[in-house]
């Protein structure tokens, strides 16, 4: 396949996906899942992002996001991303397994009325899925994303937006999309 045809492909594809965003199942989601964020800074909380890899990126791009701005200058809201002190990683990873990696800082951070946030492109990560474990034990609300199958945190989040794609680079793609949607509509509803 020729260089262009590549391009082309990869482009058409990423149209498919963010197309079959607009179904309305995918918009119910997005609207149930922008809601209970809004819903949780109106009530001074946070929320708290975690994911490994691109997941992890899109776990400092969501906090970011949140803390800094997204279009609007307004007061800064309160996010943390699990991913960024790679010290407390790194020293949980070795001290107490990779599995606990995210569940333990939950455990330091999460207050009730708080919003967990579990990035994981598989819906499988083990440390993702011990982090949703120890956030229902605290009683905080979960929300996954994941790709189009879902995964174990399909069943396991109080809500979870399935991206509509199976392909790794796909599903992030809508996930970025997501945190900007879910950025614009917190500044929108949050600063009105």
């Amino acid at each position: 396949m020729r260089t262009k045809d590549i391009i082309k492909n990869l482009i058409s594809e990423n149209i498919e996906a963010k197309r079959k965003m607009l179904e309305d199942a995918q918009i119910d989601c997005i609207y149930s899942v922008a809601n209970k964020i809004v819903e949780a800074y109106k009530n001074k909380k946070k929320t708290i992002i975690c994911g490994n890899g691109g997941s992890a990126s899109d776990a400092l791009h969501f906090a970011a996001e949140m803390v800094a701005r997204f279009e609007k200058n307004r007061e800064a809201l309160p996010s943390i991303a699990l991913p960024e002190n790679i010290s407390t990683v790194t020293a949980i990873d070795n001290d107490f397994g990779y599995e606990h990696s995210f569940s333990r800082q939950l455990e330091a951070f999460a207050q009730k009325g708080d919003i967990f946030i579990a990035i994981s492109t598989s819906g499988n990560s083990i440390n993702v899925i011990r982090a949703v474990e120890s956030a229902k034990k605290l009683g905080i609300f979960t929300i996954g994303m994941a790709n189009a199958d879902g995964g174990k945190m399909k069943d396991m989040c109080d809500l979870c937006y399935c991206a509509p794609s199976k392909i790794t680079s796909r599903t992030q793609e809508c996930h970025i999309l997501l945190i900007h949607i879910i950025a614009k509509l917190v500044e929108e509803q949050v600063f009105n």
